[in-house]
């Protein structure tokens, strides 16, 4: 134990220790963003951007939106129906993710079977999430294979034109995409759970339900707030999905800002930026007044 203290006294101080870690987030995280606050307060005309102070970026994103009350303008128009996606891709993947845990920590009971059916679930991973995305467009098109089964089955009389290019293509793509983000964290917290405390539950006459809802669901608590801003911070910043899925018909907060970028429009894609971190920042306090995800981890 004497060894243990002096080798502990001879030990560098806890911040020098952090320092290379905290120099590597400065680098890569705080100085890109610092940079984008900046340059979303400068000028900018059709040729370049101007280092001065202006507040034009904001004013020109939120144009209209005080003087049209009750109506809302595109820039809300566009984060309603950016957030409206989050609220239903976030439901579905929570529901699938919580399903598809509790199954492999509760009903599977070998650890190597476990773990198997764990990797299997991050096998789609091994391609592109763009691969993965598309190949959805020969089983939704007008002539994919959906429509053709439903028509030869004599469920519809004509091919279904909703399944793609629509905000159920959207919405599909995004819960196959990011539902294993659900997975990982949930299942996580749920092999953390001491089996005791359900014997416990258990031999005191609690039901499944009662199991469920007052034992596991509680006890899971981080992985269902990490899952959960896992899913809401990548789709809040997706605009490919939205693109290829969506037929470019379907506006979201990251396809304003890749249209500004296209555009050359740097500062205004910048504030937008900023706009969008402070929305996804504001949904993600609001998950974490719900669950205090330090105290709880």
């Amino acid at each position: 134990m004497a060894a243990g203290r002096d080798l502990d006294s001879y030990g560098a101080p806890g911040w020098l220790q952090a320092a290379p870690f905290a120099l590597v987030f400065a680098a890569f995280f705080v100085l890109p963003l610092v940079f984008v606050v900046i340059v979303s307060f400068w000028d900018y005309n059709d040729y370049q951007m101007l280092p001065t102070f202006t507040t034009r970026s904001y004013v020109e994103s939120f144009d209209g939106c005080l003087t049209d009350l009750p109506n809302l303008c595109t820039m809300f128009k566009t984060y309603v129906s950016t957030a409206k996606f989050c609220f239903i891709v976030w439901a579905l993947t929570l529901v699938i993710g919580f399903t598809v845990a509790y199954f492999l920590a509760f009903y599977v009971r070998s650890a190597t079977a476990q773990m198997t059916l764990f990797l299997v679930c991050t096998i789609p991973f091994w391609t592109s999430n763009v691969i993965r995305m598309i190949s959805w467009i020969p089983l939704l098109g007008r002539n994919g294979l959906v429509n053709q089964l439903l028509v030869g089955a004599h469920v519809v009389d004509a091919p279904v034109e909703w399944l793609l290019y629509s905000p159920f293509s959207v919405a599909l793509a995004f819960v196959h995409l990011f539902t294993f983000f659900m997975v990982a964290p949930i299942f996580n917290s749920m092999m953390r759970i001491d089996r005791r405390l359900m014997e416990a539950a258990y031999d005191a006459g609690a039901s499944g339900w009662q199991m469920l809802t007052n034992v596991i669901i509680p006890l899971c608590k981080p992985g269902l707030a990490i899952g959960s801003i896992f899913v809401v911070t990548i789709v809040m910043g997706d605009f490919i999905t939205f693109d290829e899925m969506g037929g470019e018909q379907i506006a979201s907060a990251g396809k304003v800002i890749e249209t500004r970028l296209g555009a050359l429009q740097f500062p205004p894609a910048a504030a937008n930026a900023v706009i969008l971190l402070g929305a996804t920042m504001l949904i993600i306090a609001v998950l974490n007044r719900i669950v205090d995800i330090r105290k709880e981890l």
